[in-house]
């Protein structure tokens, strides 16, 4: 799915929305809200009143990774984004290069035995190409180094040319994320969940609003190619499966916070619709074809017009609502990528239901 929109440069939100202005806060970003075609814009603080009691918000934990480090191949300079780590130890990593920005620019990927010297005295053996499309993900070895330890060390956050200067890894982390034992978690942050504060989830909470944690370790997303997902690790556990299975025999709503949280949960569900605790590796792509099983509503930022991530909101709320959405996104001048804006999309009211006033809109 490609949306016939252009969106505009200034609409790419370059700082965090608390970095705006005095008194601000993560929550100070606007709500695109879409119920089918019929849309409505509000505040992200407005969330609490958006949904009601019994409803479920599935949340990704995964904390983000300081996954770019600066390395050499000979005398050159390159970025190395680590990207996903394998179940035989290797990293899926794209190399790039610097722009003399402070950000990076595409490159070629490979070729097989291209050496990487990294700080500290580590090496990358490039080995082999993903199976993607554009060969920009490689998996390579490392060695003399422990991965994990130098992204630690010497990484800082993936960053792309549209924001404005580099920003802490805190900056990265959402109200949700928790270490992981082995010490993984995702390269790009799970950026739907970034203007959740704890002051709006105790709110929710007080108000009846469910949550159900899941992680995904999302991996480098292709910043110009807009690939589909490739496969990642996830994790299901088994309360969240059991209250999501809960909520959806008491006609309560299941919304998913970030694409991630859709592709976890509709991994570990079967034919039936009905969520098991599932752990390993996803290679799901939700499309308008394979349809959504258990997910109601998404939480979502606003995506690029040539994002795969498109096709699982059309999957979740159909074309006609998402083109309308995405105009009047960019009618409203709202605010596009990890530090932007965001959308929530609801099922359609049955006309017949009726809720109190303030849950009406």
């Amino acid at each position: 799915m490609t949306l016939a929109v252009h969106v505009p440069e200034e609409l790419s939100a370059r700082v965090p929305a608390e970095q705006r202005g005095p008194g601000l806060d993560r929550d100070a970003v606007r709500l695109l809200v879409s119920r089918g075609t019929e849309v409505s814009h509000h505040a992200f603080v407005e969330l609490p009143r958006l949904l009601r009691a019994g409803d479920l918000l599935v949340v990704n934990t995964s904390p983000t990774l300081a996954a770019a480090v600066d390395g050499r191949i000979g005398h050159a300079r390159v970025v190395v984004h680590f990207s996903t780590r394998g179940d035989d130890r290797r990293w899926a990593v794209e190399l790039r290069d610097p722009d003399e920005k402070g950000t990076t620019r595409a490159r070629a990927g490979g070729p097989a035995g291209t050496r990487v010297r990294l700080p500290g005295g580590g090496r990358l053996v490039v080995e082999e190409p993903l199976s993607t499309p554009s060969g920009r993900l490689w998996w390579a070895r490392a060695s003399g180094a422990d991965i994990l330890g130098v992204l630690r060390e010497h990484g800082r956050p993936i960053r792309y040319s549209y924001t404005e200067r580099d920003q802490p890894l805190s900056v990265y982390q959402t109200v949700f994320a928790l270490p992981s034992p082995d010490g993984s978690g995702s390269a790009e942050m799970p950026s739907a969940a970034r203007p959740f504060t704890a002051r709006l989830v105790a709110e929710l909470v007080s108000r009846g609003v469910q949550f159900a944690p899941i992680t995904l370790h999302t991996g480098v997303a292709s910043a110009e190619a807009h690939e589909p997902p490739y496969p990642e690790r996830f994790t299901v556990p088994e309360p969240s499966a059991r209250l999501i299975n809960a909520v959806k025999a008491a006609d309560g709503r299941v919304v998913a916070v970030g694409t991630t949280a859709v592709r976890a949960v509709e991994s570990a569900a079967g034919p039936d619709g009905v969520v098991r605790a599932r752990a390993g590796w996803t290679d799901l792509v939700v499309t308008p074809e394979r349809g959504v099983r258990v997910v109601d509503g998404l939480l979502t930022g606003l995506h690029e017009p040539e994002a795969s991530h498109l096709l699982m909101l059309e999957a979740v709320a159909g074309r006609a609502a998402v083109d309308r959405s995405y105009e009047e996104a960019l009618r409203g001048l709202y605010l596009w990528h990890e530090f932007g804006d965001v959308h929530l999309i609801l099922p359609e009211e049955r006309p017949h239901t009726e809720h109190c006033s303030s849950n009406s809109w």
